[in-house]
């Protein structure tokens, strides 16, 4: 997306091959075998989900590659115990909030119905909401890897 691009240009970087997956093991690593013979030199990975990062790892252990990091997001089990094992190159996972798809309704719900949030003394619903989504790296994987979920 351009705001993922953005973000990446604020850091001096930028995106030079792009794949989708379906969000299944299968389509993550077909998608990440494919990326890895197209490209011979990679600097890091960006997995929008760790239940396909599954497929995405396997594809990178089949490769042999591991010139590179990944980040992933969902926070998965799976996830936190490759990064805390120290020895993959998936280095984080972002946590998506479990709550997320409700807050949204509930927000836009509040909105349609011209309220406001209650807890708030705001005037209105703020157009701007940022929910907490951690990112758990080797540091605090202990403190994330008991809630997580099994991919």
């Amino acid at each position: 997306s351009a705001g993922f691009a953005d973000a990446l240009s604020d850091c001096g970087l930028s995106v030079s091959n792009r794949v989708a997956a379906d969000f299944t093991v299968a389509g993550g690593e077909a998608v990440t075998s494919q990326l890895l013979s197209a490209a011979p030199k990679i600097d890091a990975i960006w997995n929008h989900d760790d239940d396909q990062g599954i497929g995405v790892l396997a594809a990178i252990n089949a490769a042999g590659r591991d010139e590179f990091f990944m980040v992933g997001g969902a926070g998965s089990a799976n996830a936190m115990r490759e990064i805390q094992s120290g020895d993959s190159v998936l280095q984080a996972t972002v946590i998506y909030p479990s709550t997320q798809a409700a807050d949204g309704i509930r927000l836009a719900r509040l909105i349609a119905q011209g309220k406001v949030m209650s807890d708030l003394v705001e005037a209105a619903v703020p157009a701007r909401i940022v929910l907490y989504a951690p990112v758990v790296t080797a540091e605090n994987v202990e403190e994330f890897l008991p809630t997580a979920f099994e991919s």
